[in-house]
């Protein structure tokens, strides 16, 4: 059985798309079909689904994910022990919708240039979801959200940076008392399925605070454009956002106000150590290169003015 056939089936399994899997191995349409039908051939089973251009996991191919996932990696680290390098071989990723828009580029970028034998895979997630996986040596390593609860000594923390609570309104909103915002605007609330958002319905709770909510949403990035558009006020984490630069909203800092927590999660004993402290390191080292390319408060309020 081919590991280039599983690793089809897999990035098939994460994009449901029949061009996105053929552009991200760089291969024609026609090959990807081709591949799964040999991979379900050898398998006896049929694994996938196809809709048009849209393919999805069958019962069994979902079923035999996380091994296949599992056996890719094994064959890359073989492939690195057997080049005689330990910093060579794949890792798997998991990264949030905020960390591959805020932070995943530059960490990418870092490694490309100083770890370039080690091969990413990405999965992407919610927190919620990722941490499990982690626990479940499905993915090698998360950015992520810092869990609310205690992590359990077999894993790993590393924090990259810290975001607190704000209040995101329209620009043209007089300027005012944060917390009478969040009482008396329209409120578009942060999904509390996701951990950011948890944050926010604490915070709200402690301070006594019951918003007149419109909507909730998922997407931080969504989030900001709807205030953009006056639809409602936010509270939200202070996140890095380059898709929402020049949107006319505005950022009011909040007393005693939280702060979401992202960072790495990772076992603490893998057989791919080794690559993880590259990862590790090269995610730190970059977050503070990140820190000092950031703009002064004078070229941010040109855009986004904030109390």
């Amino acid at each position: 059985m081919e590991t280039r056939f599983l690793q089809t089936f897999i990035v098939v399994a994460e994009t449901s798309s029949l061009a996105e899997t053929a552009r991200k191995l760089n291969i024609t349409p026609s090959a990807v079909i081709q591949r799964i039908r040999v991979l379900e051939g050898e398998i006896g089973r049929k694994l996938i689904h196809r809709s048009g251009h849209s393919m999805r996991p069958t019962a069994a191919g979902a079923a035999i994910l996380p091994e296949a996932v599992r056996m890719v990696r094994a064959a890359r680290d073989i492939s690195a022990i057997a080049g005689g390098s330990i910093e060579a071989g794949g890792l798997t990723v998991g990264a949030s919708n905020s960390a591959i828009i805020g932070l995943l580029p530059d960490i990418l970028v870092a490694l490309k240039r100083n770890r370039p034998k080690i091969d990413v895979h990405i999965v992407r997630g919610q927190s919620a979801d990722l941490y499990p996986k982690v626990i479940a040596d499905q993915i090698d390593i998360a950015i992520m959200v810092k869990p609310h609860f205690k992590i359990p000594k077999t894993l790993n923390w590393a924090l990259l940076r810290e975001e607190p609570l704000v209040v995101v309104v329209p620009a043209r909103m007089r300027a005012r008392d944060p917390l009478a915002i969040l009482a008396t605007e329209p409120f578009i609330r942060q999904d509390r399925n996701n951990w950011g958002g948890r944050i926010a319905d604490r915070y709200l709770r402690k301070m006594k605070i019951r918003p007149h909510e419109q909507y909730e949403l998922d997407s931080l990035d969504a989030i900001g454009m709807m205030v953009d558009r006056g639809i409602g006020v936010a509270l939200v984490p202070e996140w890095p956002a380059p898709r929402l630069e020049g949107l006319a909203i505005r950022k009011i800092s909040l007393p005693n106000a939280p702060s979401r927590q992202f960072g790495l999660l990772w076992p603490r004993t893998s057989p791919r150590e080794w690559l993880i402290r590259a990862f590790v390191n090269e995610a730190i080292n970059a977050v503070v290169s990140q820190k000092s390319r950031k703009p002064d408060d004078g070229d941010s309020r040109r855009r986004r003015p904030r109390d």
